[in-house]
């Protein structure tokens, strides 16, 4: 399966965002940066007035919560525009102003958190019982108090949200390095024919029946990071050094208590989940022994890890892949799914051509006046329906949360958000296991089951106890240099594959380097506990438990109205305690049985 790279001028518009949506053209984008930029000169005369009376804090909150949303739109239209097109340097102006222009609404806005918590909670509940406009902040000021002790002075918030542009300069470096400069060597099949690596066909080439071609993309495309290992390296020590210091600012004891806390999560959430991936790390060391069987290898190595398992691999078109999604979610109503065909066929949310300058990976992304658009690149294998499904699930908690919550409340965590999307998987693969059992589906579905698990349950919690060591010595002031980082993702790899897979360990050990996710520190973990709350949830609805559909709606309609540990035990899983975690797992072991029955 070759991966045709489109020209981006020349991809048909029906397979692109519907960036008119959000603006006609650059000119009405530029305009309305001019008006905001105008409107931020308002907000000073609000500095020292809030405590006057409830209406004017309620004057504020709307002033600024408008502002916001206008700020978050010309942002959103910036980034979308440079990720579907990393060559789009007009599009990369964009968001470099309104990077800039965040900044400023963050430093001229910082005046107003510490002047609330100077307030008092007693006197802030108070304004909110006696002024209506009001009442619908009591959670966000119940949040703000809570976390009061992690609130500076105005003068250093404000400090802090002009630095917030700058501070992620290093992340758009690497970025730039990896989505934009970044060239790696074409593969070569085994009859010498060379296939073209990008960061959008890599992936194309991993699932290719070839060997040669595989492991020479798999080569190319580490040895291409590796040319630039110490860049790479100093952009992610620098990133880590910067999170490290804002912790401190903020007076949080490590990284991973500030990132947690935001969200009113325990560290112990982490912690339960590292303790169960490595109690059961040794099914993916049967797995690894299970796929070598099925290939007929004397030896597995990494790029063998998404080769296909049957020599019929479903062919997969764009418009099968939303019409076996929406038969999959069916079990959620008539709504959801007419919304989301709706946003695929009719109004563009999705982003899915295969052109020239793609950036990597996969997204969801919108703000609350815009589409909740998706970025990916769509291959036409059964991956790619998966990650379209994926995608989706984030897109539709997106639409279901700003239909049902004011924009205080129309965000939601990360914690959060991994449920939504690993869900929608779950269902669609659910609903193919039913409607298609013959033995080659049913191996090419069982490889896609098993390649998200691969990197929900193994690379992302491979990558967050890679990030639990690093910040940790950071924390503790150590050194790190490439070769640190080199050594403890190496490691952690080897412990990871164990006696039934060949390592490249020098190639390996750069996986740290192809994650943007690290630049959000510990983001990682949070996939793996989402694709085990997911299959929780997925699993009462398919077993027709009553209340359960109905209970995931309200946990996509939720935003965050309430605390994410809450809304996910609302709907039924509990997360306090590592149990959802281990039955997931479980889940997993019985595909490996299923996978060596086949056999």
């Amino acid at each position: 399966m070759d991966a045709v790279l489109t020209p981006r001028a020349e991809v048909p518009a029906a397979q692109t965002w519907n960036a008119e949506s959000v603006f006609a053209s650059h000119d009405a984008w530029k305009a309305e940066y001019a008006a905001v930029a105008e409107a931020l000169k308002a907000v000073a005369a609000y500095s020292g007035t809030l405590s006057q009376s409830p209406v004017r804090l309620a004057d504020w909150l709307e002033l600024v919560q408008a502002l916001a949303r206008r700020v978050m739109k010309l942002y959103f239209y910036g980034a979308m525009s440079a990720a579907v097109n990393t060559n789009d340097v007009p599009a990369k102006a964009l968001l470099g102003q309104a990077g800039a222009l965040y900044g400023q609404f963050s430093a001229v806005t910082a005046f107003a958190n510490p002047e609330i918590i100077a307030m008092g909670r007693e006197a802030v509940m108070a304004m909110i019982a006696a002024e209506p406009r009001l009442a619908v902040y009591r959670q966000w000021a119940d949040d703000l108090f809570r976390q009061q002790a992690h609130v500076r002075s105005q003068e250093v918030e404000e400090v802090l949200g002009l630095i917030n542009d700058p501070l992620r300069g290093v992340e758009e470096i690497a970025s730039e390095l990896a989505n934009t400069d970044l060239v790696i060597a074409d593969a070569l099949d085994s009859a010498g024919k060379p296939f073209r690596v990008t960061q959008a066909t890599v992936w194309t080439a991993q699932e290719n029946p070839d060997r040669a071609l595989r492991r020479s993309a798999w080569n190319n495309y580490n040895d291409a990071y590796l040319a630039f290992k110490n860049t790479f390296a100093q952009a992610l020590i620098t990133a880590v050094k910067q999170r490290v210091a804002l912790a401190r600012i903020r007076r949080y004891d490590s990284v991973l208590e500030a990132q947690l806390s935001q969200h009113n999560l325990p560290v112990s959430v982490f912690h339960n989940l590292i303790d169960t991936f490595k109690a059961n790390i040794g099914t993916w060391h049967r797995f690894w022994d299970v796929k070598r069987r099925v290939l007929g290898y004397d030896t597995l190595h990494p790029y063998d890890i998404w080769a296909p398992m049957t020599h019929k691999p479903p062919a997969v078109t764009y418009q099968q892949a939303v019409d076996w999604i929406c038969e999959g979610m069916k079990p959620l109503g008539d709504e959801y799914v007419h919304v989301m065909r709706q946003g695929c066929l009719e109004n563009r949310w999705v982003d899915y051509a295969l052109s020239e300058g793609k950036r990597q990976g996969a997204f969801s992304y919108g703000t609350y006046d815009t589409m909740p658009f998706i970025m990916m690149s769509f291959d036409g294998g059964l991956g790619a329906m998966s990650t379209l499904a994926h995608e989706l699930g984030h897109s539709m908690h997106s639409y279901y949360s700003k239909r049902h919550q004011p924009f205080v409340y129309s965000d939601y965590s990360i914690f959060l958000a991994e449920v939504a999307s690993n869900f929608n998987q779950a269902m669609t693969r659910a609903y193919l296991f039913r409607q298609f059992p013959d033995r080659d589906f049913k191996l090419a579905l069982i490889q896609e089951a098993i390649d998200n698990f691969h990197r929900y349950f193994f690379i992302m919690p491979t990558l967050a106890r890679f990030e639990y060591e690093v910040y940790s010595r950071a924390e503790r002031d150590e050194p790190l240099t490439v070769d640190h980082l080199m050594e403890i993702m190496s490691g952690l790899y080897a412990e990871g594959y164990g006696a039934t897979m060949t390592d490249d360990p020098g190639r390996t050990a750069m996986t740290w380097a192809q994650f943007g996710h690290l630049y959000e520190p510990y983001y990682t973990f949070q996939y793996a506990t989402g694709i085990s709350a997911a299959h929780a949830l997925s699993a009462d609805i398919l077993a027709g438990v009553p209340g359960s559909r109905e209970r995931y709606i309200q946990l996509l309609s939720a935003g965050c109205s309430a605390y994410p540990l809450d809304v996910l035990q609302a709907a039924g899983a509990d997360m306090r305690t590592p149990a959802v975690v281990e039955k997931t797992y479980g889940v997993l072991a019985r595909m490996v049985d299923e996978l060596e029955s086949l056999i």
